[in-house]
C-alpha cells in the first residue's frame, strides 16, 4: 500500500510539474503542422526575413516577407527571367486586421490585431500538382496568445488562386523597388 501511495505522488507531481511549465511558458508555435504536413518550424525566423511587398484587402493589410533563398532569387530577375524560383524558396503573408491610426494628422490605416501567417514552400518532390509550392495557414488567436493549424488548409489550399500567376511561378507579389 505504502508503494502505491509513493507511485500515485510521483504521478500526480510530474502531471502538476507538466501542467505547470504550459501555464509558464507559452506556446511553441513551431511545434505545429498542417493538415498536409507543412511544419511551421520550416518558417523559423521569418519574424526577421526581408520584406518583399505589402497589400491590403477590405480585410486585412498584409506584409509578404521571404526566406534569404527567395530574396536572393528576386534579386536575379526571377521570376521575369523566366526562371522559376528554386526549390527551399518559402514566402509569409503575415496579415493584420487594420483600424485608422488615432495619432496620425491624416487618414491612415495601421495594423490592429495580427490573424495570420500564411506560408508558401517551394518544393518541387512534396508538391508535384500544385507546380512545386505547397501552402497552409497558421491562424493566431489575440485572446489566447496563441497559433493554430488551419484545419482546412490542405497543402495546395492556396494554388487554386495563385494559378492566375503561373507564368510568375505561382507567385503575385514582386519584389518592390526600394
Amino acid at each position: 500500500m505504502k508503494r502505491k501511495s509513493k507511485l500515485t505522488i510521483a504521478t500526480a507531481t510530474a502531471v502538476l510539474a507538466v501542467l505547470g511549465a504550459a501555464a509558464v511558458y507559452p506556446q511553441d508555435k513551431y511545434s505545429l503542422k498542417s493538415p498536409s504536413g507543412i511544419a511551421f518550424s520550416d518558417f523559423r525566423g521569418y519574424e526577421d526575413w526581408a520584406v518583399v511587398s505589402s497589400a491590403r484587402t477590405d480585410e486585412v493589410l498584409k506584409v509578404i516577407v521571404a526566406n534569404p533563398t527567395m530574396i536572393k532569387a528576386y534579386k536575379a530577375g526571377v521570376p521575369g527571367s523566366g526562371q522559376p524560383f528554386p526549390d527551399g524558396s518559402m514566402i509569409v503573408k503575415l496579415q493584420w486586421k487594420p483600424k485608422k491610426s488615432t495619432e496620425a494628422p491624416f487618414v491612415v490605416d495601421v495594423p490592429d490585431v495580427f490573424t495570420q501567417a500564411f506560408v508558401i514552400e517551394k518544393d518541387s518532390k512534396r508538391f508535384p500538382k500544385s507546380g512545386g509550392w505547397g501552402y497552409a495557414v497558421f491562424n493566431y488567436e489575440a485572446a489566447s496568445d496563441k497559433f493554430t493549424a488551419d484545419p482546412k488548409s490542405p497543402s495546395d489550399c492556396g494554388h487554386a488562386c495563385h494559378t492566375a500567376v503561373k507564368a510568375k511561378d505561382y507567385i503575385f507579389h514582386p519584389y518592390q523597388k526600394r
